[in-house]
């Protein structure tokens, strides 16, 4: 009889754990999508070459295939990634070798080592950066963290999990935006712990979360006060500001 009672009980366990599953998959697949300006911005012009290669969104100037110095980007949590091409591209026009990487499930946490099969595909880039905005921050954070090749990390609304990059003393950004809803300035506070010191932070006056992408309004989020593109340009020219004085 106790017999018995183990198997349905287990069996109920098994099932339990299975719709878990079920409904995680289905939640995480609930991404936001790319807007059709996004889109538009995965096209090739005079400025911006946009190529995909090895299933990654690569953007580099027209003129130079190869600059010197990529920038590897993971995205925000359950958002369709090609949302960061407007922002990428503003990146990649400024001379720039810049990879959008996709996450699984939409959750770059679940591969924070893209950025290293990224660096073995283009063995010819001299400095390599990682970034990525909120949940991706902190993939690209733990990537950088065990990685001392990487040059610097630049962060967008987004903190890391641990301070293993105090131990680095890694070069960070950390851009923020001060109408974000979902990473506030206490967040932004909190979050200088867990940085070197000597971190650089820019804060984009009247910016929102949403609007480091263009994938429309994101719940929990408060209202911008600029547009989507200024705080495209903002947080484009505070990263590349970064990249040179790293590199200097």
């Amino acid at each position: 009889m106790i017999r018995i009672h183990l198997k349905i009980a287990a069996a109920v366990l098994v099932l339990a754990l299975f719709a878990a599953a079920v409904a995680f998959v289905v939640w995480a697949n609930d991404e936001a999508p790319a807007t059709e300006i996004a889109l538009n911005a995965l096209n090739s012009d005079s400025q911006v070459f946009v190529s995909a290669e090895h299933g990654w969104v690569i953007f580099h100037p027209a003129e130079t295939p190869r600059p010197e110095t990529g920038f590897i980007f993971y995205p925000g949590a359950r958002v369709d990634y090609r949302a960061y091409a407007p922002v990428l591209r503003l990146i990649a026009a400024q001379g720039y070798f810049v990879v959008l990487t996709p996450a699984p499930l939409n959750i770059a946490l679940f591969d924070t080592n893209a950025a290293a099969r990224v660096q073995a595909a283009y063995p010819e880039i001299q400095n390599w950066f990682v970034g990525g905005h909120s949940l991706g921050g902190t993939a690209a954070s733990a990537y950088a963290a065990v990685h001392p090749d990487i040059k610097g990390l630049a962060l967008w609304a987004s903190t890391p999990a641990d301070d293993a990059l105090l131990i680095r003393d890694t070069p960070v950004l950390s851009v923020y935006a001060t109408n974000d809803g979902l990473f506030p300035l206490e967040m932004v506070k909190d979050s200088q712990d867990l940085l070197p010191a000597d971190a650089e932070f820019v804060a984009i006056e009247g910016g929102n979360h949403a609007q480091f992408a263009s994938y429309g309004p994101q719940a929990g989020d408060r209202a911008a006060s600029i547009p989507p593109e200024e705080q495209w340009t903002l947080a484009a020219n505070a990263t590349t500001d970064f990249f040179e004085k790293v590199l200097r």
